[in-house]
């Protein structure tokens, strides 16, 4: 298969940081994940920086345990509505689980973020792991694993149906005639399915780019064949090259499985680099973030993809526990990744809870270094590109400052935006409305 054009990067703004500790960090600003001035800065730094896409992560349960982020952030929609008005180009791509969320509502919230952005939208579609999620939405429990990746496949149906009410010229709108609309061009769902009855029709037309994103993070085996046979895009995390080749490999071959071309789906691993102007300063940052975890927080940390199991139940420095099924109805990929890590490497609870809190990625150094690893993924078949986080203030800037320009003078990124839609940036093709017979117009 050939390679995209072009490497695609999206920034993940995730407010005080994804671990326990990053709001600790002396520069940190501590209210991030509800100040929208951060939010704005950071997403103008990325737009800057000529990045595809900027990206919301989410959840819908917390406990006193969740990370400073998750207690208390921004809901997606809403803070991708406000930075559409205050960007321009980039393409703005937030999380919604289908688990507790209604089909109809949600092609509304993301065809109406589609149209304020003007074709900007991208939708991470979820599952949630979080068994306590059930409790905010009046569920007795929480869907075990391959029910909720059903729920998921007819709910993206429904949706992506939806998205289709409205042929792309059905709205005349000619003031002689009176005629707002074809009403040949409106069609009802009509949908009855095993989770959800939806008529349809939605409430609003097809946008710019006919239809927002779809991005997945799909690692389990339901996981990567929901995500081979429906997203565009796939956000995932690895630590090495080679795991990262083996998923690439993986996850294309499925795609093309399910008759789809391969290189019409993008796996973006999610990195967060550490770059220093040497690599003594890189390192130093580095070992700032390592500095600021405590082996309590991060045994917290380590029971995130265990449903938040406890872990301080067990010594710190006998051997990993067996867990025997734990995490199987949870985050699966991630929590059967780290008991197999475990038991591979004759790792201790407290080898594990520090590994998991602070990796030390392959993507801390010079930028020299950075733009090479980065390079080196993406042109031996690990990625088509990344989605950057950061764990130190400032790191989106640093690497929009000294590492971009490394990739655009080696022709690995775009200098200039050629498109103004998110499918454009991503190089996917104009979805035709399903009930249209007419010839479509050419991506913004």
């Amino acid at each position: 298969m050939s390679k995209p054009k072009k490497l695609k990067l999206g920034a993940m703004i995730h407010g005080v940081g994804g671990g326990w500790e990053d709001w600790r960090h002396p520069d940190a600003i501590t209210d991030a994940s509800v100040n929208f001035d951060f939010y704005k800065r950071e997403a103008l730094t990325a737009e800057a920086g000529k990045f595809d896409f900027a990206f919301i992560a989410d959840s819908v349960h917390i406990t006193a345990n969740s990370s400073p982020h998750y207690l208390n952030r921004f809901e997606p929609l809403t803070i991708l509505s406000a930075l559409a008005a205050v960007t321009s180009r980039i393409g703005l791509v937030g999380t919604l689980t289908v688990s507790y969320s209604e089909p109809f509502t949600v092609a509304r919230q993301f065809a109406s973020l589609d149209h304020i952005s003007h074709g900007r939208a991208g939708w991470n579609v979820v599952t949630s792991w979080l068994s306590g999620s059930a409790n905010n939405y009046s569920k007795d429990e929480h869907p075990p694993h391959e029910t909720r990746y059903r729920i998921a496949q007819e709910h993206v149906d429904v949706v992506r149906g939806l998205w289709d009410s409205w042929e792309d010229d059905a709205f005349v709108r000619d003031k002689p005639s009176g005629v707002f609309f074809d009403p040949g061009k409106l069609h009802a769902l009509n949908h009855k399915g095993e989770f959800f009855s939806v008529q349809g029709p939605l409430n609003i037309a097809r946008s710019k780019q006919g239809q927002p994103v779809i991005f997945q993070a799909g690692t389990s085996e339901d996981g990567r064949n929901f995500a081979a046979k429906n997203a565009d895009a796939i956000f995932v995390g690895h630590e090495t090259i080679e795991e990262a080749q083996s998923y690439y490999r993986d996850v294309k071959g499925r795609a093309a499985g399910f008759g789809r071309n391969p290189d019409d789906l993008a796996i973006l691993p999610g990195i967060r680099p550490v770059i220093g102007r040497t690599e003594e300063e890189a390192e130093r940052k580095y070992q700032e973030t390592v500095n600021l975890v405590s082996i309590e927080k991060a045994v917290v940390a380590l029971g995130r993809p265990f449903n938040d199991f406890d872990f301080s139940r067990f010594p710190l420095d006998e051997p990993f526990p067996d867990l025997g099924d734990l995490g199987l109805n949870s985050q699966q990929g991630s929590s059967e990744k780290i008991k197999r890590l475990a038991k591979e490497h004759n790792l201790t609870l407290r080898q594990v809870a520090l590994r998991f809190a602070t990796p030390r990625s392959q993507f801390v150094g010079t930028p020299e270094q950075v733009a090479d690893t980065i390079q080196q993924w993406y042109e031996q078949g690990a990625a088509d590109g990344f989605i950057i986080g950061v764990g130190i203030p400032n790191g989106l800037q640093d690497f929009v400052e000294l590492v971009v320009p490394i990739l655009q003078q080696r022709g690995l990124f775009r200098e200039a935006y050629e498109h103004d839609t998110l499918r454009g940036h991503l190089g996917l093709k104009f979805p035709v409305n399903r009930y249209s017979d007419l010839q479509q117009p050419v991506n913004g």
